[in-house]
This record gives structure tokens, sequence and C-alpha cells, in this order.
């Protein structure tokens, strides 16, 4: 019986790994073909009053609604955190905002930043080892530093720092600490932003950027 040389077994390894995040990417994109202009502003503007019924007579399970629906936002790496940021700023206030995308926004951060490292990391590492090596050391000394630099500038994608990160030797649990920590200045922000918004029309028809002022 042949054996399986170890490249060809990593090989496949990668391929299967690749297939798999396609099939899922594929997933994410029909349910929002089909299903994308409910999670649009405009279409949740026109059911303000039955949202604000929904958060009166069931606060926990609104919450929870809220919470899941952010962690996969983020955790999947979609478009729209921050208009959903200041939609449930609107909706739950400041302190319950904050409270909510400040914990929802880092554990869907570490989702993407685990799935990050579960399905590219080998392969970059297969591919870019040695030119990565200096990198690697030094993220191992003070990744933390880093990460905790990165998330304190707005500038920098929350999506790019979450997938990058990933591929380091940076721990599961330092990311999560110091992307709570680091993430929320910037969270507070936007949360205030979105709770002085006096109704939620406003936001849907003159965009996030009439609410993120320069001076804000």
């Amino acid at each position: 019986m042949t054996a399986v040389k170890p490249e060809e077994g990593n090989r496949a390894k990668y391929w299967m790994r690749f297939a798999a995040l396609g099939a899922f990417i594929v997933l994410i994109v029909a349910v929002l073909m089909v299903y994308g202009d409910k999670f649009s502003l405009e279409w949740m503007a026109t059911q303000e009053a039955q949202l604000r019924s929904f958060e009166e007579t069931s606060p926990w399970l609104a919450m929870g609604v809220a919470f899941l629906g952010y962690v996969l936002l983020t955790g999947l790496s979609l478009p729209g955190a921050t208009g959903a940021t200041l939609l449930l700023a609107w909706f739950f206030g400041f302190w319950k905002g904050l409270l909510l995308v400040s914990f929802a926004s880092t554990l869907g951060a570490t989702v993407a930043f685990l799935m990050s490292r579960f399905f590219v990391r080998d392969w970059v590492l297969a591919r870019f080892g040695e030119r990565l090596e200096g990198f690697q050391r030094a993220l191992e000394r003070e990744g933390a530093f880093y990460l905790f630099s990165l998330r304190l500038i707005p500038l920098v994608p929350f999506v790019v720092i979450n997938l990058v990160m990933g591929l380091t030797p940076l721990r599961a649990g330092t990311f999560w600490w110091v992307s709570q920590l680091g993430m929320l200045p910037g969270t507070a922000v936007y949360v205030y932003a979105g709770s002085a918004v006096p109704r939620l029309e406003t936001l849907a028809t003159d965009g996030v950027g009439s609410v993120l002022q320069p001076q804000l």
C-alpha cells in the first residue's frame, strides 16, 4: 500500500478547509440575498413601533436576539457593524447598548480570530513561514501590546485586525481581554452617537455619516 506523503496530506487538509469555508460563505450569501432587506435600517425604520413594543414586553429576549445577531455579524466579518452599533444604541440606550455591543463585538471578533486560525493559518505559514519568522517571534513577545495599539486606532479596520491576528501565535484568551479593553473607548463613542438619535427614521434617512460628525 502506497504511503501518503506529508505534503500531500497537508495539501488535502488545506483544500478541505477551504471547501468548507467556501460552502459556508455561499450559504451566508444565499441567506443575505433572500432576507437582506430585513437587515436594512430602512426596513427597520418602518417597524419602529413594533420593535419598541417587542423590547418593552420581552426585554431579555430582545437583548438576547440583539446580542446573537451582533456576534454573527462581526464573527462572520460581514459589513454593517457600525450601523448595527448605532441601531442597538438607539434601541437600548447608552448603558445597555454599551454593555451589549462591547461584549458581543469582542465575542464576534474572537470567533473571526479563531476562524482565521483554523481555516487559513496553516496554509499561510506553509507558504510564507520563513518570511514571517521575525514577525511571529515579535508577536510572541509583545503581541498583546501590538493588538492593544491597533484596537485604539479607529482607522485600522476591525475585520483586518481579527483575521491577521488569527495568523499569529497570540493566545485566544489574550486576544479576548485585550480586544475587550482596547475596543471599549471607540465602542463608547459610537454607542453615545447612536443613543443620541431621536428616531430610527432619522438614521435610516440621513445615513450613518450624519451621526458620526468629525467633532465626535
